[in-house]
């Protein structure tokens, strides 16, 4: 019987062991996509204790917690940050099969050195311990960053941010690069009011009328040449679906085309489905599921549209429902045309299928569909400093199946070509998409 969570964890066999030990475990970290505050990253955020380190932001934690029948009180409530550090203690041995089970332990030992299992009976030690060790120098915002061993982040960004904050990251001494990315979902909100609220201070940002025929373009333009002047690479759109035809997202695709920058559509989701919590506590809080109305003909259609202007951008494909994997791969495979390997990527396995056999069912129909060898990796999608061990859960279950394939005959023991695919989906293959 293998212990829990040691050097072997998720390797199954030598072969994946050497591989991970060897190649995936030492590679620095780029995370492409991330919602790390900015203004948090310069002013060194430091934490009174655990809970406001690790419960603070954490919708994965809470959903689990109100699915154990926690009370709001002490989950975004105004409980005490011990008794909900307490709560999540109490309920966490439950999680069995669930990645949050897996990460919270490998945080709490890669951060505090902590090398048990969190329970309701280890609850006050480990209390006692994280915020002893939050107490050190090393373990600040930006600490906790570079020792996670990050060589650069995007964070997620409006068009209307000043990005003062970036700014000032840009002249400071942090060593890590930290970029914005430019997220336009209010331009596509559905709720009327809203989006005509955000037109007018569009408007007022820029000196352009935003409800003119051509003037959310020109002022959408204005605020990327700003992004672009603070170094941006990278666009984000969030969506319950692809549309059918959307004159802006297809402008802007195309402007980012013009400027080198990779496109992110992240979609297959529903938010906010629970509208009284929503109303309760708000956004990004947990109550957000899968949805199944994406459409591989609406996906193909807004490709084929924006390459047939001559403008399709490297383009980074998301979908929450893991059925839409292959026709994801699929269709990326129909739009690679151009010098960049794997110009049109299949994204990590997000969010409610960033666990094992999410990510595995993933990198599979990669490899089947399309070239798992030009694959750019994993990210984080997270507003926790110390979620970076999720790249390494994704490492060992990358080393793991390809060493499975390795020790089963299905793919040489080819030293030279296992170093490549594995430091290149690790690290080298991002670090080439993304040009920096």
């Amino acid at each position: 019987m293998k212990e829990f969570l040691k050097q072997d964890f998720l390797l199954e066999n030598e072969t994946a062991i050497h591989l991970y030990e060897s190649y995936a475990a030492s590679m620095p970290i780029i995370d492409y996509h991330c919602h790390l505050d900015p203004k948090e990253i310069y002013e060194d955020k430091r934490f009174e204790n655990i809970t406001q380190l690790w419960l603070g932001s954490d919708h994965y934690k809470w959903r689990f917690m109100r699915a154990c029948g926690i009370d709001e009180k002490y989950i975004t409530g105004d409980g005490g940050d011990k008794e909900k550090f307490f709560a999540y203690a109490g309920c966490l041995y439950k999680g069995i099969g669930n990645p949050l089970y897996h990460w919270s332990h490998m945080e709490l030992k890669t951060y505090f050195g902590y090398d048990g299992t969190l329970n309701k009976d280890t609850a006050e030690d480990v209390w006692e311990l994280c915020n002893k060790r939050l107490k050190e120098p090393d373990m600040s915002a930006r600490s906790l960053i570079e020792r996670s061993g990050v060589e650069l982040l995007c964070t997620t960004d409006d068009p209307l941010d000043s990005l003062e904050w970036h700014e000032k990251l840009a002249k400071s001494d942090f060593k890590v690069k930290v970029l914005p990315a430019f997220r336009p979902d209010s331009i596509f909100s559905k709720d009327e009011k809203a989006r005509k609220e955000y037109l007018s201070r569009l408007s007022e940002l820029t000196g352009i009328d935003a409800f003119l025929a051509d003037g959310a373009k020109r002022a959408l333009k204005m605020r990327l040449d700003y992004f672009e002047a603070h170094g941006c690479k990278v666009a984000d759109h969030g969506m319950e679906s692809i549309p059918k035809e959307d004159e802006i997202l297809e402008f802007l695709a195309e402007e980012y085309a013009k400027r080198g920058w990779v496109m992110q559509l992240h979609y297959g989701v529903i938010r906010n489905l629970n509208s009284k919590m929503y109303g309760r506590v708000g956004k990004d809080t947990g109550f957000d599921a899968m949805t199944n109305v994406s459409s591989a003909k609406d996906l193909a259609g807004f490709l084929d549209r924006v390459e047939s202007a001559g403008s399709l951008p490297k383009t980074v494909i998301y979908s929450l429902n893991p059925e839409d994997n292959a026709y994801i791969d699929a269709i990326a495979g129909s739009f690679q045309e151009g010098p960049a390997p794997g110009k049109i990527q299949h994204g990590a396995a997000w969010w409610l299928n960033d666990h094992k056999k999410g990510i595995e069912d993933h990198l599979k129909t990669y490899a089947a569909e399309g070239v798992l060898g030009n694959f750019i990796g994993m990210l984080t999608d997270s507003r926790s400093f110390i979620s970076y061990p999720r790249h390494d859960y994704f490492r060992r279950i990358l080393c793991n199946l390809i060493g499975t394939w390795v020790e089963a005959g299905v793919y040489p023991n080819d030293e030279k070509a296992l170093a490549e695919l594995i430091r290149g989906i690790c690290y080298e293959n991002v670090k080439k998409y993304l040009e920096v």
